[in-house]
């Protein structure tokens, strides 16, 4: 079974996957937590792309933890009643945004109660290259994938 295959098929068996890709590359995403309310909604999406590299012997892999939402607020959190606007700002130089998954899964684990270990994704991608004699390569931005 070819590489991409195999990571395909290890990402169909988790819960609410939604898979995507064809070839040598491929996406998942999934809702790990959300919140309805009578006029608002807010979920936390786990994503993650990957790509083989055949030639080169390399599985590339990205992962991004989203938060969204939409409504008027009743109080909760950092607005007041009525609409609110949530910004956020970040650094980012030659490595890329500072902070990693791990940083914002705590952040967002704060918010939303909910229990998700994006590690063992990731760990069971590189597991899957390795014994198949590729390198495991993480990326910070999904560029070229």
């Amino acid at each position: 079974m070819p590489v991409a295959e195999e990571i395909r098929a290890y990402l169909a068996t988790l819960p609410a996957a939604a898979l995507g890709g064809k070839g040598d590359s491929g996406d998942m995403k999934m809702v790990i937590a959300e919140q309805k309310s009578f006029l608002s909604k807010k979920k936390v999406e786990y994503a993650a792309r990957f790509a083989v590299d055949n030639t080169a012997r390399v599985v590339r892999f990205f992962e991004m933890l989203k938060e969204s939402g939409s409504g008027m607020s009743a109080g909760e959190g950092d607005f007041g009643g009525g609409w609110g606007v949530s910004k956020e700002s970040y650094k980012t130089g030659s490595s890329g945004r500072e902070g990693a998954i791990e940083e914002q899964g705590s952040l967002l684990g704060k918010k939303f109660a909910f229990t998700f270990d994006y590690g063992r994704i990731r760990n069971d991608v590189r597991s899957i290259a390795e014994r198949n004699g590729y390198q495991f390569s993480y990326q910070i931005t999904p560029k070229g994938l």
